[in-house]
C-alpha cells in the first residue's frame, strides 16, 4: 500500500478544484503563497484527514513543496498532524470552524505584524524624546500611530477572549439591526 499512498489522488469536483484555486489565489494576498493556500483549501474540503503524500498527488506538487506548506500551516495552528496506529505516515486535519480559523489568523498575524510595529514606534517615540531637535510633526505621526495600533490590540485581545457562538449571535443581531436602520440595503 506504501507505493499506492505515493500516487494516491483525492477525487476532487469541478467545484472543489474551483475552490482551491481560488484559496490559493487569495493566499497570495493574504502574504503566503499559493501552494499553501490550495493545501489548506484542499485539507478543509476533505472529509478526513491526509497524508504528506495524498496533498502532493492530488495537487501535483513536489512532496518538498507541500512539506514546506504543511510546516508554514503548522506555524499559523490551522492545521494538526496526527499519527495512525499502524501507520508511519503523519496525517494531517484542518480547523474547521470559520471563527476559530479567523480568530486563529487574527492572533497570528497580530503577533507577526503588529507587535512588532508597536515595539518599533515606542523605540522610535523614546528615540524622539531623547533627540535635542525633534520634528514635532513627526513625533505627533508616531503618536497617531502607536495609540492606534495599541487601541486595535487591546480591542483585539479583548475580543479574541469572546465564545464563538457569543460572536456569531452578534453578528446576527448586528445584521438584524442594519436590517431595522436602513431597510431594503
Amino acid at each position: 500500500m506504501s507505493g499506492q499512498d505515493e500516487t494516491r489522488r483525492i477525487p476532487l469536483s469541478p467545484l472543489m478544484k474551483k475552490f482551491i484555486l481560488h484559496w490559493g489565489e487569495m493566499g497570495t494576498r493574504w502574504g503566503v503563497n499559493r501552494t499553501v493556500g490550495q493545501i489548506h483549501a484542499l485539507l478543509y474540503l476533505s472529509p478526513g484527514p491526509l497524508s504528506l503524500e495524498e496533498i502532493a498527488g492530488t495537487l501535483s506538487i513536489a512532496r518538498s513543496n507541500a512539506s514546506s506548506g504543511l510546516r508554514e500551516l503548522e506555524s499559523w495552528h490551522l492545521i494538526r498532524p496526527l499519527s495512525e496506529l499502524g501507520h508511519r505516515r503523519r496525517y494531517y486535519e484542518p480547523v474547521t470552524e470559520v471563527w476559530e480559523m479567523f480568530r486563529l489568523i487574527a492572533d497570528e498575524r497580530k503577533h507577526r505584524e503588529v507587535d512588532p510595529t508597536i515595539t518599533f514606534l515606542r523605540s522610535c517615540l523614546e528615540e524622539v524624546a531623547s533627540a535635542e531637535s525633534a520634528d514635532p510633526y513627526v513625533k505627533q505621526r508616531l503618536e497617531g500611530a502607536l495609540n492606534f495600533l495599541e487601541a486595535m490590540s487591546s480591542l483585539w485581545d479583548e475580543l479574541r477572549r469572546v465564545p464563538s457562538g457569543a460572536l456569531r449571535s452578534v453578528a446576527a443581531l448586528r445584521n438584524k439591526l442594519k436590517g431595522l436602520i436602513s431597510p431594503g440595503s
